[in-house]
């Protein structure tokens, strides 16, 4: 007699966000609430302050994508006393984000772009010194099979992304060195952000409590950092690339 065999357990196929969601497990628990990816990200940030922008619906599921809904007591369980909005922006702080194939492939696309973008703007051909066109790079990337997270930023990726771009094209970044020196009343708070865009050569706290700084930065992405700082700061930082021979050129 011929032994049959259940094909009916396909976890990733369960498994499969077809909503965009943030997941929270508590209590031996999974609660979840549907929300909108884009606003999600805004809130996260600080741009959004109002939780009710971000949900698509005002309710705490079990399972989202089968509509069930948590129980009451699970609820008072995990979140003893809290508001369900409250319960809504907890998950949205603390849980994973969960977004649907159509969105992800939003990202990678919008992340595979600005990769390009970075790219093109601050790399030469070594052996011309001409920047590489950017239907080289897209093929580059095809050939070498290039992946895109859609969870790490596109500047994050640049770099693992030219060490394979690198077995197909002659590539090399072109770099500025940059002098920072911003006002004690901006300095703890933003000095970190430098560091986004580049590597830290040298590094000085002086005496009145201002960051000085030289740093290594990408020739595309220089005039990014120093758009951010000058918002940031209000003006209270001072920025100067410096030459080839030292002598520094104040922008």
């Amino acid at each position: 007699m011929a032994r049959t065999q259940n094909f009916s357990k396909k976890q990733p196929e369960v498994e499969r966000v077809h909503i965009n969601l943030s997941r929270l497990r508590k209590q031996g628990r999974k609660f979840e609430i549907v929300i909108d990816p884009d606003k999600a990200d805004l809130f996260r940030t600080g741009a959004i302050e109002d939780i009710r922008e971000v949900l698509s619906a005002q309710k705490i599921f079990e399972d989202a994508q089968k509509g069930i809904f948590s129980s009451e007591v699970d609820l008072e369980l995990a979140f003893p006393k809290m508001e369900i909005l409250d319960i809504a922006e907890k998950i949205l702080r603390e849980g994973e984000l969960q977004y649907s194939a159509k969105h992800r492939e939003k990202l990678q696309e919008e992340r595979r772009k600005k990769i390009i973008e970075i790219i093109h703007v601050n790399s030469i051909n070594p052996q011309n010194n001409l920047p590489h066109p950017v239907t080289r790079i897209q093929n580059a990337m095809e050939e070498a099979k290039v992946r895109i997270d859609d969870r790490r930023s596109a500047e994050d990726q640049v770099h693992d992304i030219l060490k394979k771009l690198n077995v197909i094209l002659p590539i090399r970044f072109e770099q500025k060195h940059l002098q920072i020196h911003i006002d004690e009343k901006y300095a703890k708070k933003y000095f970190k952000d430098i560091r986004k865009y580049g590597k830290i050569l040298k590094e000085e706290w002086l005496s009145d409590g201002h960051y000085l700084c030289t740093v290594e930065v990408p020739s595309g992405l220089y005039t990014d950092l120093i758009d951010e700082l000058s918002r940031k700061t209000h003006g209270g930082v001072d920025i100067k690339v410096m030459s080839k021979d030292d002598k520094h050129m104040e922008i």
